[in-house]
């Protein structure tokens, strides 16, 4: 299978470092970007071919990752179009890019699935929501959870329009857990902890807990419920937390991601 990456940044890398780990030299990877830096960087780092040249490096490939910031998708698209044979999959991981934006460019017979991936990609702990186009087979979609799953989980997304719930809930997902893991920093350096204790502290609970949730067949709320003994330090914690009305604020951050995303698309 040829694999052709439109954008070499940190998602694309991750997703190359692991299909190289998976599949090895079973795959033709290409890259385009215009940064010479990083095509070098692929190049040297997971023995891809580099272009300058999208419309070149796209010819003859069997999946087409659009892997750049949804601000310059509609350049990249109009670079490619007329260019894109309908069977080719076109796999976009742009947040907010819709179905019918790629194919009003590429054509209505274009083959395309709409990803959201994460950052934790990055270190091989990713999940990827996916929603696939009318005019997709069953083999485009073994194609992209191929490609996806090389840096973590796949979901399949049957609703479209879900698709930036899945950006709230994910995409910007691990910013919440920094925000929260930072919080409980701060919090320890005031009641009096040293700063390279309490960091240390905060961030292997918060790799604790989620490896206690992925491990675990018990629910997050059984889960809670386990660490929280009646009338006891947890207790007067979670108290606390929803006095504030912690699980409302916690909704009304992931509907404006949500209101974002949606905003984007019809930008």
């Amino acid at each position: 299978m040829i694999i052709t990456f439109i954008g070499g940044g940190n998602m694309a890398t991750a997703l190359i470092s692991g299909l190289r780990k998976s599949a090895g030299a079973e795959l033709t990877i290409r890259v385009s970007d215009p940064s010479a830096e990083a095509r070098k960087h692929l190049q040297r780092s997971y023995e891809v071919e580099p272009f300058t040249d999208s419309v070149a490096a796209i010819e003859a490939a069997d999946v087409i990752v659009l892997a750049v910031k949804p601000q310059v998708m509609a350049q990249v698209l109009e670079q490619l179009g007329g260019h894109t044979e309908p069977q080719q999959l076109v796999l976009s991981i742009a947040a907010g890019t819709t179905i019918s934006t790629i194919t009003k460019i590429l054509g209505n017979r274009q083959v395309v699935i709409r990803a959201m991936p994460n950052t934790p990609a990055l270190v091989g702990h990713g999940i990827a929501g996916i929603c696939a186009g009318d005019n997709c087979q069953p083999l485009h979609i073994e194609q992209a959870e191929q490609v996806l799953a090389a840096a973590g989980q796949v979901v399949l997304i049957q609703d479209e329009s879900l698709m930036d719930v899945v950006t709230a809930i994910s995409g910007s997902g691990p910013a919440y857990y920094f925000l929260l893991t930072e919080a409980l920093a701060a919090a320890g350096r005031t009641l009096g902890l040293p700063a390279e204790v309490v960091e240390k502290l905060a961030v292997h609970t918060a790799f604790g807990a989620g490896a206690m949730m992925l491990q675990s067949d018990a629910s997050t709320a059984e889960l809670r419920r386990r660490v929280t003994s009646p009338g006891g330090t947890t207790q007067a914690a979670l108290e606390t937390l929803q006095s504030g009305a912690f699980t409302q604020l916690v909704y009304s951050a992931v509907a404006a991601a949500t209101s974002k995303g949606r905003d984007l698309a019809s930008e």
